[in-house]
């Protein structure tokens, strides 16, 4: 097998711990450049505290960290002195128990401790000062240059070239494919380049002519003179690295000095083209009064000190906050690892080789995807604004709906101005204004058991809520469903491709589909490890015409960039709109407006066909996500408002109300039905997840490490019930130690339950098991159900 030849832009931690790990799978042709020194490059390497905070709310942030921290550790370029977060008010210490709960669901050993724990571990820290601290012991700082050398010297001894001192002044792109680095001293030829440049990765992106989400953004870093406390000090860092969310601080040592970072001064963006060789600019002064004001406050040791040097270093921030990782959609072998921390630098170093190299991933980065952002999501007055924010928002307490504030609204509905005037209170997703619930829906809650979560669980929430989970299964409701990803696959060859790419059975309703009718096919794409991409459903409309729903735009990447010459892949999201209209009147209030029989013998459960309400054409499927009988009906968007008031004037006499997301949430979860992303993501099969049906007998043996007999799986998505409210990414404990975590969650206004689905081990995936949710300081007793919690038989959906 011929190796590709690889360069690397970039030779600070990230572009060595990737020479690393490509050079330990064999990938020799490995050529690293900088314009800067080897290894005290310039950039963010050079300059940045090394602080490694495992915990993340993200799983595969805090796994990528865990590695960092192993690996460095196994490289002596670690210091493994823990990490204390403090907590000065009542509110910060609630979230540090929610914090410790993120540690403990991944497996990261983690404690809330008092005041005089907190003192103990750290002389600065006084315990009159602060309610309490999260400690994580196995969190510290990390050495990185040394980091960088030594793992550059492990690749060079397996092949690896390094060359610094030479600027990449061009990407040469041929036939949309890259073909090499145009460098200060030359050309080199390439089949693959990784882009590890960091602040500089737009301006390198560019090159190619690709837009990288990505805005460099100054951060405040201070250094006080010595102080008594920490004299004497024999090593760099010796007690735990610090930090106070509240004030927007951490801290770590420099020998007896005490190092101040700062992310509460207004966000400094830099824009790329004005960047300077080195990823350091003048200290504000003026930015860093209110920081070393709390500094003092905090640690009285401090109050006579003074900061001796200062500088403003850029950071990379992107509008979700994750990094950018993989290949470029625009152009061919060209892959990109950006936006990456020191924290993370060699987890995901390890992700990208391992991505590169076809090698079944430890840690699947699809949620880090370069490819993961709507087109709007790209543009660059977005991508400051949002990186603006994310900096403002780094230390912030954020709830799990908690949606961005700015900028909105971005994409609206056809059905927005109906949705305002009905009092929609709006979340966001992928820029979509999404209604929770509405105001207007008030009078339904009266009379009612509703039950009512706590205050953190309350927020972003109304019993109104309840109301129109229970109104859509005692009458009729509208979801609006727009956000729904849809696909259009058309050509000679859709069906057999569809065949290829998903576990469907695509073949059913050929006989009808051409005169208007035709199958909706639930069905997986899976990658080539087994893994599950995306769950999506694939509505045959005709011979050579299919509707793909999808989760997002990685779903609609994977069909196009699959698609053969006679197949065309196109979204159609944006031109397009769709509402639920589900609940046991869905067909009382749907049929008198079509001349199409849509009686349960002529139109089934999971079929689709092309029809008019009203005056509007649509497609209709008779699906429903809230485990009730009714359709979803789409059609382009200049025809949304109209079928909206179409829907609306004929629901009248049958109650019919505007249901939200909200409710949407809860009804799925009795029912089931999984979520992409929440509930199942690409680090899980189908089996383990509950969805082998939906996988064909071909596609369940197209990963040839399984045997023929599926093997019972190690783990499994399983259902839990309460008599609480928890949120998501809570631990599962039993018998006091942890076993899982949980994912989605609801109250059911239905069956009068908290629900919960958590990754279990298969072991204590047994309806009547015991277990206990971690919420916050608390333990909440749950029981393993069997699941559909409601409607098992189907009659509902099929009536």
């Amino acid at each position: 097998m011929v190796q590709p030849r690889v360069v690397i832009i970039g030779a600070g931690i990230v572009g060595c711990a990737t020479a690393d790990e490509l050079t330990r799978r064999g990938w020799t042709g490995v050529t690293v450049l900088d314009e800067g020194p080897l290894y005290e490059t310039g950039g963010s390497t050079s300059h940045a505290p090394g602080l490694v905070f495992q915990t993340n709310p993200v799983k595969a942030m805090a796994e990528f960290a865990a590695y960092t921290v192993a690996k460095y550790s196994e490289l002596g370029t670690f210091d493994r002195v823990g990490g204390l977060e403090l907590a000065c008010a009542p509110e910060r210490l609630a979230e540090l128990h929610r914090r410790q709960g993120w540690a403990t669901a991944w497996g990261i050993g983690a404690r809330v401790i008092e005041p005089d724990e907190c003192a103990r571990l750290h002389p600065l820290v006084d315990p009159e000062r602060v309610l309490g601290g999260l400690y994580v012991p196995s969190d510290g700082a990390a050495r990185a240059v040394e980091a960088a050398a030594i793992q550059a010297a492990a690749a060079q001894e397996r092949g690896a070239v390094f060359r610094g001192g030479q600027e990449v002044v061009d990407l040469v792109v041929k036939g949309g494919r890259i073909a090499g680095v145009v460098t200060s001293e030359g050309e080199i030829p390439a089949d693959l380049v990784l882009c590890c440049a960091g602040i500089w990765g737009p301006k390198i992106a560019r090159m190619a002519g690709v837009a990288l989400p990505l805005t460099p953004v100054a951060h405040q870093l201070a250094f006080t003179n010595p102080l008594a406390r920490l004299a004497g000090a024999d090593r760099e860092v010796r007690h735990p690295i610090l930090r106070h969310q509240g004030a927007d601080l951490y801290f770590r040592e420099r020998f007896d000095r005490l190092a101040i970072g700062n992310y509460g001064h207004r966000p400094l963006p830099v824009a790329p083209g004005d960047l300077e060789p080195t990823a350091m600019a003048s200290f504000t002064e003026g930015d860093f009064a209110e920081a070393w004001h709390e500094t003092r406050w905090l640690f009285p040791a401090a109050r006579e000190a003074k900061i001796e040097e200062g500088f403003n270093g850029l950071f990379s921030f992107t509008p979700d906050n994750l990094p950018l990782l993989g290949p470029s959609r625009e152009v061919d072998g060209l892959w990109f690892a950006e936006a990456v921390w020191i924290t993370h630098s060699a987890g995901i170093a390890r992700a990208v080789a391992e991505w590169m190299t076809g090698e079944r991933p430890v840690t699947p980065p699809r949620e880090c995807d370069v490819g993961r952002f709507e087109e709007h999501q790209r543009g660059p007055a977005y991508v400051l604004a949002r990186g603006c924010q994310n900096y403002a928002e780094v230390y912030d307490i954020i709830h799990p709906l908690q949606p961005m504030e700015e900028p909105r609204p971005l994409r609206t509905t056809p059905f927005y101005l109906r949705q305002q005037e009905l009092g929609g209170v709006f979340l966001e997703a992928a820029g979509w204004e999404r209604p929770q619930w509405y105001a207007s829906n008030a009078p339904l809650v009266e009379g009612r058991e509703i039950h009512e979560p706590d205050a953190w669980a309350a927020r972003h929430w109304s019993p109104i809520v309840g109301a129109e989970a229970q109104v859509t299964r005692e009458r009729v409701a509208l979801y609006d469903m727009t956000a729904l990803k849809r696909i259009e696959v058309i050509g000679p060859g859709a069906q057999a491709f569809l065949g290829r790419v998903t576990t469907g059975r695509l073949d059913r309703g050929a006989a009808v589909a051409g005169a208007g009718a035709g199958a909706v096919t639930y069905c997986l794409m899976l990658d080539e490890h087994g893994r599950v991409l995306s769950d999506i459903t694939v509505a045959r409309l005709g011979e050579r015409e299919f509707q793909v729903g999808a989760n997002s735009v990685l779903d609609a990447d994977h069909l196009a960039r699959l698609a053969p010459d006679d197949v065309v892949v196109r979204d159609v999201t944006a031109g397009t709109c769709c509402v639920g209209v589900w609940g046991p009147r869905a067909r009382d209030l749907v049929q008198p407006l079509t001349e199409d029989d849509f009686s349960n013998k002529a139109f089934r459960y999971f079929r689709c066909r092309r029809t008019y309400v009203g005056m509007v054409p649509v497609v209709a499927l008779r699906v429903s996500y809230v485990g009730e009988l009714g359709w979803e009906l789409s059609c382009s968007a200049d025809m949304g408002l109209k079928l909206w008031d179409t829907l609306w004037a004929a629901g009248q006499e049958h109650g019919v109300i505007a249901a939200g997301r909200g409710a949407f949430n809860s009804l799925r979860l009795e029912k089931g039905y999984r979520s992409y992303g929440v509930d199942m993501t690409s680090e899980h099969d189908p089996y383990e997840a509950g969805l082998g049906f939906a996988v064909r007998e071909a596609h369940a043996a197209a990963d040839s490490s399984r045997p023929e007999q599926e093997p019972e799986p190690e783990r499994r998505l399983a259902c839990l019930t309460l008599d609480e409210v928890v949120m998501g990414k809570e631990p599962v404990f039993a018998n006091g130690a942890p076993v899982g975590y949980v994912t989605s969650a609801a109250w059911g206004y239905t069956i009068g339950r908290g629900i919960a689905y958590a990754w279990l081990p298969s072991t204590l995936a047994t309806p009547g098991t015991a277990l206990e949710i971690g919420y916050f300081d608390r333990r909440i007793p749950a029981t393993v159900a069997v699941e559909p919690l409601f409607d098992p038989g189907m009659e509902r959906l099929r009536g």
